[in-house]
């Protein structure tokens, strides 16, 4: 519904059951009357790292278009996620279907133990690629960290499951956590070779890891949760052979900002090409 004032926003955390964690996304569930500059307006005045609108609905099937405050992106798990848990808290939980500009979503929200919805999306097919060897040059360059401080038994490659990301893998949690990169560079380099987030890592155990996204492309430092990022993530460890198939991988992502977010994501064998991903979402008091 639109008001007098502009269309009616909502607010939700994403991959979190707290208000003060996991990711903030906007949602707006009737942007029928938005073009796309309205809708970059609307994503740059909530300033969260994206904002879903709704513009068509068919029943559960909706067709959904995603903003940060600086452009438009393909796809966005957690905006995805908090628009499904908001369109559930209305019509009730089942199944639901994004249609994308990276393709078809489906999605199926559920009720957990605890009473929390839990939405579980179904990625678009993807794909893993390799990395120019000058572009991550570049991209370790902007994020200061010496190629040394990589682990080798994650090769960097580009992970896409509905948008891009560079996979870097850290060897140690100090080096995930020391993150200050120069925010410009990086995003000049991300615009260059399309990218959408650059997806740190790092493995606690096989079937563990802690994920740090920046997002300057967005204008966003980093990103606390990356639905996104974390389908990619789970191509690009059966693809390279990282986990065995099927798995079930729990992120961690957020600590290092405060806003802790908990991301649960189910890697098929390759005969199965897509990636899931889980979590809960809940509103933002206004």
């Amino acid at each position: 519904m639109t008001t007098p004032s502009g269309p009616d926003i909502l607010r939700y955390t994403a991959f979190s059951d707290d208000p003060e964690g996991g990711n903030p996304a906007g949602v707006v569930l009737d942007a029928s009357a938005l073009d796309a500059p309205g809708m970059l307006a609307v994503a740059a005045d909530v300033g969260y790292s994206e904002t879903a609108f709704v513009t068509a609905t068919d029943g559960r099937t909706l067709t959904v278009r995603y903003f940060s405050p600086k452009a438009e992106v393909s796809f966005c798990g957690h905006a995805t996620l908090a628009t499904a848990v908001a369109v559930a808290d209305r019509l009730g939980a089942g199944d639901l279907l994004f249609r994308t500009r990276a393709g078809d979503v489906p999605v199926t929200v559920s009720t957990g133990p605890d009473g929390t919805p839990l939405a579980t999306m179904t990625s678009v097919e993807p794909y893993v690629e390799d990395i120019a060897p000058d572009a991550l040059a570049e991209a370790l360059a902007a994020l200061d960290w010496p190629a040394a401080d990589l682990d080798p038994a994650f090769p960097p490659r580009v992970a896409y499951a509905g948008a891009r990301h560079l996979v870097l893998a850290a060897a140690t949690r100090e080096r995930l956590a020391d993150l200050a990169y120069d925010f410009d560079r990086l995003a000049a380099l991300m615009t260059a070779v399309d990218l959408t987030t650059v997806q740190l890592l790092w493995r606690e155990s096989p079937s563990v890891f802690h994920v740090r996204d920046p997002f300057p492309v967005g204008g966003v430092v980093e990103d606390p949760a990356t639905g996104a990022a974390a389908l990619a993530l789970g191509a690009y460890l059966r693809d390279l052979g990282l986990v065995a198939p099927p798995a079930t991988l729990t992120l961690h992502q957020g600590h290092d900002l405060g806003r802790p977010a908990t991301l649960t994501v189910t890697v098929p064998p390759s005969a199965t090409p897509y990636i899931q991903v889980t979590g809960t979402a809940v509103p933002i008091p206004a």
